[in-house]
């Protein structure tokens, strides 16, 4: 009996990826994060320091409260950028969030990291932080490629002066925590340009007021739990 040759046979089944795929990447990429198992690409800030001075314990304590808040800050601009990216249809303004959002992972990192070196904790409500924060990016990611990178801009913009005001607050001894924010602040003055680059719009003054106001209740809660 003659042995069907090779073009003969039937081709392979090949499944071509569907939204679907796209959930269960994004769910898989919130419990990295909120597991606190995210790594970071890039070394980290403060690990040239040598013979770092100690803290007092309300040094400490004030230090740790500030990374946690710049970790949950993190963590909402991971959950922010994926859910702009997951339904935005221009491929460059995709980069450009997706490149952000990898970016920030480093952030993350460098932020549990000295919560573990100030033997203190990242935010217990991180769950639901990470869940609002990626609706609100989703809805976003809806309102056209202006305003979505003008959304983002916005977001780097208030960033900036909240990191603006840690560097203030922070103890001149507390170098650590002061190198890992500068560096953060440069990244995020860099996010707000790519996408001011790229065509963002930008946000009404009710948006942006709405924005603060959010922060605001955000920072004071994650401060403490």
């Amino acid at each position: 009996m003659p042995t069907p040759s090779a073009s003969s046979k039937a081709p392979a089944f090949l499944r071509r990826p569907g939204r679907l795929d796209g959930l269960l990447a994004e769910v898989d990429r919130a419990l990295t994060v909120l597991s606190g198992a995210a790594t970071a690409a890039r070394p980290y800030p403060a690990q040239r320091i040598e013979g770092e001075a100690a803290l007092t314990p309300e040094q400490a304590r004030r230090s740790a409260g500030m990374m946690r808040v710049n970790h949950v800050g993190e963590v909402c601009a991971q959950a922010l950028y994926r859910g702009q990216a997951l339904v935005c249809k221009d491929a460059p303004a995709k980069q450009v969030l997706r490149q952000a959002a990898s970016e920030e992972v480093d952030h993350l990192a460098w932020c549990n990291r000295r919560l573990d070196d100030l033997n203190s904790r990242a935010s217990l409500l991180n769950p639901l932080w990470y869940a609002g924060s990626f609706t609100l990016g989703v809805l976003a990611g809806y309102a056209g490629v202006p305003r979505n990178l003008g959304f983002m801009a916005e977001t780097e913009r208030q960033v900036e002066a909240h990191l603006d005001g840690h560097l203030q607050a922070l103890a001149p001894e507390d170098r650590a925590s002061r190198l890992v924010i500068e560096q953060m602040k440069t990244d995020e003055i860099e996010h707000r340009l790519t996408a001011e680059r790229a065509g963002a719009q930008p946000m009404p003054f009710p948006v942006k007021t709405l924005m603060r106001a959010m922060s605001k209740v955000m920072t004071r809660t994650a401060y403490y739990i």
